[in-house]
């Protein structure tokens, strides 16, 4: 708004303002930013709601209605005002003190100007006075014997002669112009060092408020930063299990960064603008209190527009955001389900679906427009409307009352009290700030104070001289915090002697892993007592007990730092001779020195530069270096390959020599030679003794071994454990298969495959995405406008309408001027008609702005949102159009692409829209005021041009500070948590090699930097700050000065001066705001360049294209033939699924697929759907390869159900005609295929019949209901080939037999294949496949392959033995 903008001086208004920071483009929530209620970080420290939606641990997600409603009504927790200060030293105190006191000095500087202001005014006006006096008397200066330069030089002349001159002209003469006139460029002189000083105590106080908030925040934040870390890695275990990683890591980053924020220099804008505020209102009264209530009875009704205008567009927003939604939730539905989409043909459906939703967006978008521009307008009506009326009263005021009231003091107090008002509204933003600093405080500040039980930082506790290794568990009992309805140890006996090894041995979660986790105190257990050398644990003290013990685990963690330091990690000052020492007893000594870096090199994250060998050895290195009385081996050989495992099992060999050791070990071979074998079963010691005593007693150790030596064919074995935890298993339902390729997922050899590649890309690193921007296409700003071009005419008239708006403030500088300028007019009458004139004028230009900008906003509102709709719809078209190989890239996920779809068209739209409005009513602005300040006096407006780089800099500098200092240095501060987050995430084996105090060292040592850069950057921002909010005082001082010389020498009167001065300033503010476009630009650019080469794509198997042949339906026999088919997947060009796959099925034929996962069944599926395309090889139908047919057509032929059925969000009738979208079935076909697939009675019996709603993905439904929907889906469309991809597998024993009915039912007559895990489904089958390694090991009728006992005999068997 431009009420103080008339001064030059532009505050800050939006400073930190959190709506701008909690809203993506077009005012639409940012995904990634939680705003519900309660969401700034504040919940209870054991009970974390993430912003994903997950929930931790401790909190049950199942939360009822009321338990929301409660949760709404419940007032946010937080920390008190002052309290949020709590970590600050004296010498923050004393900072924040001094910011507060020169924060509240700058707070005044505005208003003060303002007094300097009028005062000038007013020796403006009294020398434009003498000018007056100066024309009515020019023709009787003779009679006086003075020429008119004479007097005009030397004023004072004219005190010899005052009763003539008097008698000259009819109103009477204040003498003391003669004076002022004198005195011109003296008392200028005066107010430009007045205007010097105060641009001085500006600088200062600027200077001083910023720089001195943020170092104090700086400085509290790192000490709690510091604090925060080190009381975390403090905490016992038990804590961690029910504190997620991530949790802790947002509280260390973006919780700790919003105190630093809300505490910091906003904190000192806060101040300022109350005292702006306190000032401007004071002067008001002061000044004149009459013209001040009038004034303040007119803000109240600025206020209500400015209100009612947000509410407006506020609705709006919300109501185009919600139209948004729900395109948005189709685009979802779409794109998750894109397979089933693809294979039914629903394209064009869906496009139509999509576009309904966004025509509703593109109308509230219009009517936001219209409402924009009326709002808009509105608030300059009422604007000028209150400067008229302010100057009419006022200068009323000035006849009526001129002892009180002169011009200079009617326009101290209009502004003073507008700037009073318009500082209220600035002290909002930073007081939301501190509100969410004191809500991050309230959880971190909780946490910091938390003190544990097991506490590794505590000096209490025995530290016994020596260690002699005696272990005793005495009838332990044990539940995990976390999982407090499981007891884990149930009252577990064993001794273990000095020197001897005891291996743990038994199934999965039966309690070998929780002893040693207790007998390193990690957890305390709840019965029972464990000793050491007779001493309980519990009174040794956490940190000396965990320094005696050396633990190796499964996955061994190295931290990101290089092989030396991370077996230095073992204890304290280890020398490089320990070092070498360790790493050749750990066997890994001779792989070290074949590196080029040798112990220098470099682990990376997880030591994931190292094998799994290697890094295991590594591990037991730092162990050993410890020197540790006990060691503890959990699984240190399971994850390794046999070559590694034997160089390890012997490094461990060596390692356990003299020492007291337990092992757990699932490999039984390596612990045969232990003293003492214990055989653990469901939490209690069933068995103990050495191998050759156990092996006979036939118990728990017996069998594992039994179960061990038996030698099986790897994948066979993990066939039958696929194919047998799928009759187990069924309430589980999902099968460890992976989506398969025809649910709407990635495939399994996809998935499987998943995490090799995303270790390559992270190798990639900078260097990819480096590549990767250089690919993108140049995409010209001429081509986005060219988008817009069929809206011309409306982009036409808006840019009329922007032209008419940029004239606005340019004729107000006029007006004003020559408001002013009323004042030197002697005659009362006159002065008054004029003073009322130049008002109805303001109003008028008020009621021109109101149709220029209701013009601009409705015009480019609707050219606007036409863009946004066209891209959005082509966009849309254009991805699902999109192969299905460019959906598994991760870069086309469907979060990924909802998101695209949402935020890249309106930046789009962003730079054709109302931002090209504003662009051209900003030149207009711009050219206008050059224009008029030229006509009026060019040498003064070359004096002001010359300070425009100063400002414009300065206005750069302010956006630039706009959302405060403090708290910005996020990225420095990434490196250092990454340490944290490595800390956190490992603290487990931080813990047991009592490493806390060095991670918390790498820490701060990694915050140095940032710190120190933080405390410059505070100076830097302070002066920054300091100068942007002064440099257009010392542009006053420079420019009135030069201006009065100007009068002094006849070249300008004053009214042009204030012409020239006021048009330029207001035309460098407008040239601020036009930087500002520059952003957006950016952003548009960026997104054409994904949105336009999306556009421009064609995909190699093309749904849309006409071409390929469309046989006659009579000619189709539905053979399927794969000929030594090779497939890889696109994304994972590095696994050859298909290895040369040759089968066959005959017309009417059923064909069954059997094999592990990933090893090809359903990617045969996908082949025949035409998802992809073979690499090598054919797929034929009826001997014509699927690459000649027409892609529309041959999908047209095929009819699938899959393990997972898309449904859509929409009634069964509707979900049921989705199997045939080249035209729309009839109720009948829909019955039939309801029918045919056992689901009519079901449907009949729901009230809404076939109009039911399934909900999203189907969830009002059932599994088996889904199936059979789909089943009907399926069959409506009549296929010729039927594809049943696990079509009963995630399902109930009872709702399998009804679908395996409706199955067969619609078997008859079709070529079908089958995908079953469950055999007994696929024994009818004229030919069952088994799949091995991407070819065909076996085939035949079921009866066949049974007599030839191979695979599928095996299979049949397990399966029946499970039964």
């Amino acid at each position: 708004m431009p009420e103080p903008e008339l001064l030059g001086y532009k505050p800050t208004a939006t400073e930190g303002n959190g709506q701008l920071q909690q809203n993506g483009a077009n005012g639409i929530p940012d995904p990634d930013i939680d705003t519900r209620p309660g969401s700034t970080g504040t919940a209870d420290p054991d009970k974390v709601t993430f912003k994903n939606g997950r929930v931790s641990p401790t909190q049950k997600s199942d939360k009822d209605e009321k338990d929301k409603d409660k949760e709404k009504k419940e007032p946010e927790k937080m920390v008190g005002f002052f309290e949020v200060f709590k970590f600050s030293t004296c010498v923050d105190k004393l900072l924040m003190i001094f910011g507060s006191i020169f924060a509240l000095a700058h707070g005044a500087a505005l208003p003060a100007m303002i007094i300097v202001f009028g005062d000038m005014t007013d020796l403006f006006v009294e020398s434009g006075m003498f000018e007056q006096l100066m024309s009515d008397i020019r023709s009787y200066l003779p009679t006086l014997g003075y020429t008119y330069q004479q007097v005009y030089d030397n004023p004072l002349l004219l005190n010899n002669n005052r009763t003539a001159i008097q008698a000259q002209v009819n109103y009477t003469i204040d003498w003391n112009w003669l004076n002022v006139q004198d005195q011109l460029l003296d008392e200028m002189r005066k107010f430009a060092i007045y205007y010097i000083a105060i641009a001085g105590g500006v600088m200062v106080c600027g200077y001083v408020q910023v720089s001195f908030w943020a170092v104090a925040a700086e400085r509290q934040a790192h000490r709690i930063r510091d604090m925060f870390l080190r009381n975390v890695l403090r905490q016992e275990i038990g804590w961690f299990d029910t504190h997620e990683t991530g949790e802790l890591n947002t509280r260390l980053s973006d919780d700790i960064n919003k105190i630093h924020e809300g505490i910091g220099d906003k904190m000192g804008s806060c101040l300022q603008w109350t005292s702006g505020f306190l000032t401007g209102f004071i002067i008001g009264f002061i000044y004149g209190w009459k013209l001040t209530l009038v004034i303040l009875a007119i803000s109240p009704l600025l206020a209500i527009t400015g209100f009612v205008m947000n509410k407006l567009v506020a609705d709006m927003s919300s109501k185009e955001s919600e139209a948004y939604a729900k395109a948005g939730a189709i685009a979802e539905e779409v794109f998750s389900s894109i397979r089933t989409v693809v294979s039914f043909g629903g394209q064009k459906k869906e496009c139509q679906r999509y576009n309904s939703h966004l025509q509703n967006a593109k109308d509230v978008g219009i009517r936001k427009g219209y409402t924009n521009g009326f709002s808009v307008g509105l608030v300059y009506v009422v604007m000028f409307g209150a400067y008229a009326l302010g100057f009419w009263y006022g200068a009323k005021l000035v006849r009526e009352e001129s002892d009180t009231y002169t011009i200079g003091k009617v326009l101290i107090i209009f502004f003073s009290v507008l700037i009073g008002a318009w500082s209220i509204g600035n002290i909002a933003p930073p007081l939301q700030s501190l509100a969410s600093a004191r809500g991050a405080a309230y959880v971190v500040f909780d946490i910091i104070k938390l003190v544990p039980e097991i506490d590794s930082y505590s000096e209490e506790g025995t530290k016994p001289d020596k260690v002699t290794g005696s272990i005793q568990f005495r009838n332990i009992k044990f539940t995990y915090p976390a999982r407090k309805e499981v007891q884990v140890l149930k009252g577990v006996d064993l001794t273990v002697q000095p020197g001897q090894t005891v291996a743990l041995v038994g199934s999965s979660g039966c309690g070998k892993s929780t002893c040693v986790q207790l007998m390193t105190r990690f957890y305390d257990p709840e019965g029972g007592t464990i000793t050491l050398d007779g001493n309980n644990l519990k009174d040794l003290n956490v940190k000396w007990l965990r320094e005696h013990i050396g633990i190796v685990s499964q996955e061994p963690i190295l931290f990101a730092m290089s092989i030396k330091d991370n077996i230095r990690m073992g204890r304290n000052n280890v020398t490089d001779d320990e070092v070498i020492a360790a790493t050749k007893m750990a066997n890994a000594y001779n792989f070290i020195m074949d590196l080029p870096e040798k112990f220098d090199t470099l682990v990376g994250e997880r030591g994931a530069q190292l094998s799994g060998g290697q890094k295991q050895r590594v591990a037991i290195a730092r162990a050993l270096v410890r020197d540790p009385k006990i060691l503890l081996l959990d699984e240190a050989t399971s994850a390794l390959d046999t070559e590694s495992e034997s160089i390890v099992q012997e490094a461990l060999d060596k390692a356990r020599a003299g020492r007291t050791t337990l092992v757990i070990a699932h490999r039984l071979s390596t612990i045969k030679n232990a003293d003492i074998i214990a055989g653990f079963k469901e939490g209690v010691i069933v068995e103990q003794g050495t191998h050759d005593q156990l092996m006979a007693k036939s118990g728990v150790y017996n069998s594992l071994v039994t179960l061990q030596t038996k030698k099986v064919d790897v994948e066979e074995e993990e066939l039958i454990k696929e194919y047998t935890e799928g009759i187990k298993d069924t309430d589980k339902k999902k099968l460890h298969r992976g989506m398969s390729t025809l649910s709407d997922g990635k495939s399994a050899a996809l998935e499987k495959q998943e995490s090799v590649t995303d270790k390559k890309k992270k190798k990639k690193g900078k260097k990819g995405e480096e590549e990767e921007k250089e690919k993108k296409p140049d995409v010209g700003f001429g081509r986005i406008i060219r988008y817009n071009a069929p809206e011309w005419p409306f982009i036409l008239v808006g840019c009329i309408a922007a032209c008419l708006n940029g004239g606005v403030q340019p004729a107000f500088a006029v007006i004003f001027a020559e408001l002013i300028g009323v004042f030197a007019e002697q005659d009362p009458d006159k002065q008054e008609k004029e003073v009322l004139m130049y008002c109805l004028i303001l109003l008028g230009i008020g009621v021109a702005g109101f149709i220029g900008f209701f013009l601009q906003g409705a015009m480019f509102g609707r050219s606007g949102e036409n863009l946004t709709m066209r891209i959005r719809k082509n966009t849309f078209r254009a991805m699902i159009r999109q192969d299905i190989s460019w959906y598994d890239d991760h870069k086309n996920s469907t979060g990924a692409l909802t998101t695209r779809l949402a935020v890249d068209a309106s930046q789009v739209q962003g730079a054709a829209g109302a931002r090209l409005g504003s662009l051209v009513q900003n030149i207009a602005n711009m050219g206008t005021a050059l224009v008029i300040s030229f006509i009026y006096g060019w040498q003064l407006t070359l004096v002001i041009i010359a300070f425009l780089p100063a400002i414009a800099v300065g206005g750069a500098l302010q956006m630039k500070i706009l959302n405060g200092v403090a708290g910005q240095n996020k990225e420095a501060l990434e490196e250092a948590g990454k340490i944290a987050t490595e800390g956190v995430e490992n603290i487990r084996t931080v813990a047991s090699l009592t490493r806390e105090d060095r991670i918390h060292d790498i820490y701060l040592e990694s915050l140095r930097g940032p710190y120190k850069a933080a405390l410059k950057k505070a100076h830097v921002a302070g002066f920054a700050f300091s100068f942007s909010q002064s440099v257009i005082f010392f542009a006053y001082a420079g420019a009135f000065f030069f201006g009065a010389y100007m009068i002094k020498e006849r070249e300008m009167d004053f009214v042009d001066v204030f012409k020239v001065f006021s048009a330029i300033v207001f035309g460098a503010m407008a040239l601020g705001q036009a930087s500002a476009f520059a952003p957006d630009a950016a952003k548009a650019q960026a997104s054409s360049e994904v949105i336009f080469p999306l556009l421009d794509t064609t995909p190699t198997i093309d749904a849309e294209s006409d071409k390929g042949e469309k046989p006659h339906a009579e000619t189709v026999t539905s053979t399927v033939t794969f000929s030594d088919c090779k497939f890889r997947y696109p994304t994972r060009p590095d696994i050859e699924v298909l290895q040369g796959l040759t089968l066959t099925v005959q017309p009417g034929q059923t064909l069954a697929l059997v094999g592990t996962s990933g090893c090809g069944k359903s990617t045969t599926v996908a082949l025949i759907e035409r998802f992809y395309d073979v690499e090598a090889g054919s797929v034929q139908l009826d001997r014509y390869n699927v690459k000649d047919r027409n892609v529309s057509w041959l999908r047209s032929q095929i009819g699938i159900v899959s393990q997972e059925p898309m449904l859509f969000d929409c009634s069964i009738r509707d979900n049921i005609a989705y199997g045939d979208n080249s035209r729309t079935p009839s109720m009948d076909e829909i019955i039939k295929a309801a029918r045919n697939a056992n689901i009519h009675e079901f449907i009949s019996s729901l009230p809404d019949g076939y109009d039911t709603n399934v909900g999203d993905k189907g969830t009002q439904l059932s599994g088996g209901q889904k199936q059979r929907v789909a089943i009907a889906r399926a069959l409506l469309r009549n296929p010729r080939i039927l594809l049943l991809d696990e079509a009963t597998s995630a399902l109930d024993t009872e709702s399998e037999k009804i679908v395996q009915e409706a199955l067969d039912k619609a078997r008859a007559g079709r070529t079908c294949i089958v995908i079953a895990h469950r055999l007994s489904t696929i024994q009818n089958a004229d030919k069952i496949c088994v799949i091995k390694h991407g070819t065909v090991s076996e085939e035949g009728k079921h009866s066949d392959l049974m007599a030839k006992q191979g695979i599928y005999y095996k299979l049949n068997m397990a399966q029946k033995r499970q039964k």
